[in-house]
């Protein structure tokens, strides 16, 4: 019996990794945490992983504890991780772990600022569509998978969501650099994480790592339209000439643009139009015809959180996505208004993570929301304070963001008491209401989609 305890284990990412190792026979899972909240808590609680009680227990690292794996979640002087090393125990972080489970699998790997989690959503959906066996690691729920991350010891191929954030308190490496491609997309790099990468070089940097980790004889497939890929793009194809026209290193460097083709599609916007090729090349590199992943690609509605319809009414739709960043607020918004051009577009938006908070990178939002026709921005002091960083005003925030449009929102009452009085009366007018409700939080506890519906439905 091999035994892995998890610190930290009731993050997103951790607590479906212990699963997906929980379910491999011969392995005995435990894990703790000083908080868990759902649908973590639920989850861990149906498989019998939840801890007995919250907090740290060092007494219980003990020396038959084949391996710890360490969540971003902990520091690193978290009693139970201070044990561990004392011990000598093997610790891993969870990309070095996913790694260490598929280092003799085909793994394809999606980075970029935006996009990644729906671009393997999309590659995962079409293998599975087509009895394509393969692990993976993606960052939302997606319709037909039970789970975020699967392990298995039959599977040829692997396929993870790359993510460029911190590996572990002990690791400050990107997350990615550890699961060295065989085939590699990025969609695009606009500068995030200024906590971790203080200037857009050096946010820059750790892509052009992450390009030089792929494997000999591996593919990088990048978006053309973004002026700091074709940069890297022409670096790999530098660095060693090849007598094989577009080839370098032995790494195939592939461009792409939207998808223009005649199928059509469930999901809308330009930038999942260049997800979709992304995921088409990526699968076309392990052998996928084109014909039969559009085919089947053409059936796909989305990534649970990403651009997902929550409600709608005979004259207006309601969104909710996971849009965060300048890039991700703009492509989320610009697609919304293609879709309903005759719709009032009503753009909600929380600044929640460390960057959208820090008042340094507050002008990267400029005109990033001037699209939709109301414009409301929201952020809690009180999320600030608990970050340990720097106060920002409404004012300030009001002024990065640039457009006549936008309004900001310190109290989430106030934010649902305006859409309480704005949206009904506009249901019912031409046209009707395209709500587009954007965060990586909650809002400080809304339910979006019975919020949306209420707002929506008033008759």
């Amino acid at each position: 019996m091999t035994r892995i305890h998890f610190i930290a284990i009731g993050g997103a990412a951790m607590h479906n990794l212990a699963l997906a190792v929980a379910s491999k026979a011969g392995y005995k899972v435990t894990g703790s945490d000083d908080e868990i909240f759902d649908p973590a808590l639920s989850h861990l609680r149906e498989a019998g992983l939840l801890p007995d009680e919250l907090g740290w227990h060092p007494e219980r690292i003990t020396r038959d504890i084949d391996a710890i794996i360490l969540g971003m979640h902990a520091r690193e002087d978290n009693p139970e991780l201070v044990k561990a090393r004392e011990l000598g125990l093997k610790i891993y972080s969870f990309p070095e772990y996913l790694y260490e489970q598929t280092k003799d699998k085909i793994r394809i790997v999606v980075g970029g600022s935006h996009g990644k989690t729906t671009t393997t959503s999309m590659i995962l959906y079409v293998l599975q569509r087509l009895g394509i066996e393969a692990d993976y690691m993606v960052g939302a729920q997606i319709e037909g998978f039970e789970r975020m991350v699967r392990l298995s010891d039959t599977a040829k191929y692997a396929v993870f969501e790359g993510d460029e954030y911190l590996t572990s308190p002990l690791d400050l490496r990107s997350k990615f650099l550890w699961y060295h491609p065989h085939v590699a997309i990025l969609t695009g790099i606009a500068w995030d994480h200024i906590n971790v990468f203080p200037t857009f070089p050096e946010y820059v940097d750790t892509f052009r790592k992450f390009v030089h980790s792929i494997e000999p004889n591996g593919s990088f497939i990048y978006f053309k339209g973004d002026e700091n890929l074709c940069l890297l793009a022409e670096e790999v194809k530098q660095k060693q000439s090849s007598s094989l026209e577009g080839r370098s290193g032995g790494v195939s460097v592939i461009p792409y643009d939207a998808y223009e083709g005649d199928v059509p599609m469930q999901v809308f916007g330009r930038h999942n139009m260049q997800n979709i090729q992304a995921a088409m090349l990526a699968c076309h590199c392990i052998g996928v015809a084109p014909d039969d992943f559009y085919r089947e690609i053409s059936t796909f509605t989305g990534a649970s959180n990403r651009l997902e319809k929550i409600c709608e009414t005979a004259t207006s739709v309601a969104y909710k996505d996971f849009a965060h960043s300048p890039s991700k607020l703009k492509a989320t918004i610009n697609a919304v208004r293609e879709r309903y051009p005759e719709k009032k577009l009503i753009a909600c938006m929380e600044l929640h993570t460390f960057s959208s908070l820090m008042a340094d990178f507050l002008p990267q939002y400029k005109d990033c929301m001037k699209e939709a026709d109301i414009a409301y921005v929201y952020f809690n002091p009180k999320v600030i304070e608990h970050k340990r960083l720097t106060p920002i005003t409404a004012e300030e925030v009001r002024d990065a963001f640039g457009s006549e449009n936008v309004e900001v929102f310190t109290e989430s009452e106030s934010l649902q008491d305006r859409l309480k009085e704005l949206v009904p009366s506009l249901v019912g007018r031409l046209g009707g209401v395209s709500l587009l409700m954007m965060s990586s939080g909650t809002f400080d506890g809304i339910d979006v989609k019975s919020f949306a519906k209420q707002l929506l439905c008033t008759e």
